[in-house]
């Protein structure tokens, strides 16, 4: 009798239960509600994507009381603040496309809420609202009444504690105990030794044998029939579908000769083939772990904060070694990398690299600001609450926000081979069989197994990410920090080269510097460097050093050297605008401060003026950093190389002498002008990488192919580089592409060495002179060999000058 299955959940109905809705049948009134929800909302086709996908809610019965408590609920909260805040929820009943699609759709059940994101491998989604239209509780509310009830464990958002899963080294032990004592009982089957008493209990020792063989058979294998099911279920060919075959028919062919009398069976195979194929599966976890593919924020943000010590004065730290208590200084456009609370009187953050929400949100002294945040304007000063979280500042580094479209060819080419090669490999396998099973059975089944187990493509899938993941390792130790292993092959595919000069291929830790102009008094080199101090260009930073500190006693005797800066604006690739007790101050170009240069003077300069007053100008002659000849003589050889300037032309003849001939220099550009410059040898076929450093070059770095961001020692956040080079390895950069261009070679090497094996093993295996024990030992072998060979070559390249 055909049973009926309930429209939302699957299951079957009990005919008493049975409720009919809108034509459709429902096992209870929970799922009944669920779909009503969903059809008010006009959600329905959370049903096309998947049949039957929901589950049934539950009831609360006060469960979730406990987030009336507002301390509780902050400790949930991963970001607070005014309209906004943050939550990552973990949903265990995650499993398929519509749920997906429905998580990220709250925002249509549920006013308040404004974006939802699910991570479906770590069955999370994270939920950005309105915590004064909707509270915590009612979102929990919320997904229980539409079956996808959330886990919160209050103790591990406390502790930060993690639950470590231990199934494969259970499933591994159980699968050698298997293996071991099944070919302890069969060696008197290999040896045909004819003894009475053996004789006698050949077919007790047999069915021993068939014993042991379940656990490791039913479950130490299980993780393999699951992968094969879903992968069939979803109509996506993986490699775990030939090799779950291979041991379902071992099994069955080992057992048929068990029952009908005809031998032991292939038990002493099949355990062993479990066995070394988890093995192997251990080995690339822990290879995994070992070569740390998860970098950690220090690998993210190689740059430093502004640490205030107790005597006042200013140091540069790393980020990571700031801790509770300490006393931060916040320039124009730096990030907040750690929570604290406010000591400025007024401070006005952009927490867009959070929220997606560009207007600045202003917070009063005492106030408690968030990580992540971007202060904008005058100069802050802030203590810290919390260590730097690692994970939810480089979760800011990989936030989809900012990312760029990257080409993925080499995953493209592994997944087009494992494509093709699954129904190809069982093509091979059942023609091996078919050929063999007309002249002995047992070879033939032999040659099937061996066929579906030799020819295992881990080694093939492992290739590029075991190669990419070392080299990140590798140049992580060097200081050049990549956003992802897809940066590596796009450096591999640059052509041409576009430096910025100031803060790039300058260094604005030495420079000469001098003034021409009326004289300053040591009032208004107070209101300079005071304004100075705000800001993050690199002719900002190098005059902040050069001037020096005019000590003025107040009418009290206190030091008055810092003074309250009550109005600041930056404004991108023209100057510094602010406002000290009632005086009007303008630091910038020519243009900015209104003052006509003459035609025949080319300087790079900054000019000022306060209150409307002309002072003069201060000069600089740049100092190019260390190698910067050497470094562009290389590259020249391989590359085009172009250098880019928001400055005039006065320093053209000096570039002209340091660097290669043929080096197109361009001056006077503005940001916008480096952005059509980039997309403009983009449009006539150019693989274009641009190195500046993060500030007037955002949108140029975006627009590029690659884009790498040079930092000194300051926190300027540059979300849209593709990388992080430390200053001091400046000249290594031509090492760099070498090492990326090598890396390809190294996947093609490995590439040939995997479709080698696989053709040799096969080879052996279709023409019987290959069991499928020795097969399984085989299999994790070449995962063995390939990864060694790709982590050999690429630390050989590597160490290779």
């Amino acid at each position: 009798m055909d049973t009926q299955n309930c429209f939302h959940c699957g299951l079957d109905i009990i005919k008493a239960d049975e409720i009919i809705f809108d034509t459709k049948n429902f096992c209870c009134n929970g799922c009944k509600t669920v779909y009503e929800i969903f059809s008010l909302n006009d959600l329905t086709c959370y049903y096309d994507f998947e049949k039957s996908p929901g589950a049934t809610p539950q009831d609360n019965n006060g469960k979730y009381d406990f987030l009336d408590n507002e301390s509780i609920v902050s400790k949930l909260l991963e970001f607070q603040e005014n309209s906004t805040a943050i939550i990552s929820l973990n949903i265990p009943h995650i499993h398929c496309s519509s749920c997906i699609w429905i998580l990220e759709n709250l925002q249509r059940l549920q006013k308040g809420i404004s974006t939802s994101q699910v991570n479906f491998p770590e069955k999370k989604v994270r939920i950005t609202f309105n915590p004064e239209q909707v509270s915590v509780k009612t979102i929990v509310f919320l997904l229980n009444s539409i079956g996808y009830e959330p886990y919160i464990s209050l103790e591990n958002y406390e502790t930060g504690t993690t639950t470590v899963d231990r199934s494969l080294t259970y499933k591994l032990g159980v699968a050698f105990f298997c293996f071991g004592n099944i070919m302890l009982l069969s060696f008197p089957e290999y040896f045909e030794v004819k003894e009475y008493w053996l004789d006698q209990y050949r077919g007790f020792f047999r069915w021993l044998i068939f014993a042991l063989a379940l656990p490791s058979f039913f479950y130490s294998a299980s993780g393999y029939y699951v992968s094969a099911y879903k992968s069939i279920k979803t109509k996506m060919l993986n490699i775990d579908i030939p090799i779950a075959l291979g041991i379902v028919v071992m099994f069955i062919r080992s057992t048929f000769d068990i029952v009908m009398d005809y031998g032991s069976g292939f038990f002493d195979s099949l355990t062993g083939l479990i066995f070394f194929m988890l093995l192997g599966k251990m080995f690339q976890i822990k290879t995994y772990s070992f070569l740390s593919f998860e970098r950690d924020f220090k690998s993210y943000f190689p740059i430093a904060i502004t640490k205030i010590n107790s005597d006042l004065s200013e140091e540069s730290v790393a980020i990571y070694e700031v801790e509770k208590g300490d006393r931060l200084l916040i320039r124009n456009q730096e990030l907040i990398p750690v929570d604290g609370i406010l000591i400025s009187e007024k401070a006005e953050i952009d927490y867009s690299f959070v929220t997606g929400e560009a207007i600045p949100i202003t917070k009063q002294s005492g106030d408690k600001v968030f990580a992540g945040g971007k202060q904008i304007g005058k100069v802050i000063e802030m203590e810290v609450l919390h260590s730097v979280s690692q994970s939810y500042l480089t979760q800011l580094w990989s936030n989809d926000v900012f990312q760029k479209n990257v080409a993925q060819k080499h995953k493209t080419i592994t997944d087009s081979i494992s494509r093709y090669f699954t129904p190809i490999l069982l093509l091979i396998a059942f023609a091996g069989f078919g050929y063999w099973i007309f002249i002995d059975a047992n070879t033939a089944f032999n040659v099937f197994t061996a066929v579906l187990i030799v020819a295992c493509p881990c080694a093939l899938a492992l290739t590029a990410p075991f190669t990419f993941g070392n080299v990140l390792r590798i140049v992580g130790k060097q200081k050049f920090y990549l956003k992802n292993a897809l940066v590596i092959e796009q450096l591999a595919k640059v052509d041409t080269i576009v430096f910025d000069k100031t803060g790039t291929i300058t260094t604005n830790i030495k420079s000469n510097i001098s003034y021409e102009g009326s004289v300053l008094s040591d009032e208004n080199l107070l209101l300079i460097k005071n304004v100075l101090r705000a800001s993050n260009h690199p002719l900002s930073r190098m005059l902040y050093d050069y001037l020096p500190i005019p000590i003025l006693q107040s009418k009290s005797g206190n030091d008055t050297k810092k003074l309250k800066v009550d109005h600041f604006e930056e404004i991108t690739g023209k100057g510094i605008q602010a406002q000290i007790f009632g005086h009007q101050i303008q630091i910038g170009s020519a243009d900015f401060v209104g003052k006509i240069e003459e035609k025949n003077v080319q300087q790079t300069s900054v000019h000022i003026k306060i209150n409307n007053v002309y002072f003069g100008k201060f000069i600089f002659n740049n100092q190019y950093r260390e190698g910067l000849e050497a470094l562009f003589r290389n590259l020249s050889a391989n590359y085009q190389i172009k250098v880019l300037s928001g400055d005039n032309e006065g320093e053209r003849e000096t570039l002209e002498q340091l660097l290669p001939k043929g080096t197109e220099l361009i001056f006077n550009q503005k940001p916008e002008q480096k952005l059509e410059f980039i997309k403009k040898l983009q449009d006539e076929g150019k693989n274009v990488m641009m190195v500046g450093d993060g500030l007037n070059d955002a949108g140029a770095l975006a627009q590029s192919n690659v884009g790498i961001s040079i930092s000194e020692n300051v926190n300027v956040f540059s979300p849209a580089c593709d990388a992080i080079l430390d200053a001091s390895e400046f000249q290594k950069l031509n090492y760099f592409l070498k090492l990326s261009k090598n890396a390809i070679t190294t996947i093609k090497m490995s590439f040939g060495l995997s479709l080698l094996y696989n053709v040799v093993g096969l080879s052996f295996a279709i023409t019987g002179n290959l069991l499928p024990l020795v097969a399984a030992i085989i299999m994790p072998l070449s995962t063995i060999t390939i990864v060694s060979f790709v982590t050999v070559m690429s630390s050989y390249y590597a160490n290779k000058r």
